[in-house]
């Protein structure tokens, strides 16, 4: 894989790392709160990850396509989401998961084979 590549999925995984905690974290860090204080706190952080995810889909446009760099994104979306979900959010574990990533691998395979 070359830098351009390596810069792409560094940065789309750093991002998707604070969108994830943007989305859902404040379920339970601010349960307690009104909704438009977990919205602005949401917001802050959603900053980050568009200061992050910006720069990493110009950087791997021209290298990739629009719809690989969608795709990658959803893999990574996933692949950051199931250990959120169950470390962070405390979520059992599920099989489900697994049958996700077989979907995602499906969709990588379609979008990459040519």
């Amino acid at each position: 894989m070359d830098s351009v590549a390596l810069r792409t999925v560094g940065l789309l995984l750093l991002s998707n790392i604070f969108m994830t905690f943007a989305w859902y974290a404040h379920l339970k860090n601010m349960a307690g709160r009104a909704w438009y204080v977990a919205a602005l706190a949401s917001w802050g952080i959603a900053f980050f990850e568009y200061m992050i995810q910006v720069p990493a889909n110009r950087i791997g446009y021209g290298t990739f396509t629009l719809p690989q760099l969608k795709i990658m994104q959803e893999v990574l979306a996933l692949a950051v989401f199931a250990p959120f979900s169950i470390w962070y959010m405390d979520q059992p574990l599920k099989l489900d998961y697994l049958w996700a990533s077989l979907c995602l691998l499906g969709a990588v395979y379609f979008i990459f084979r040519s």
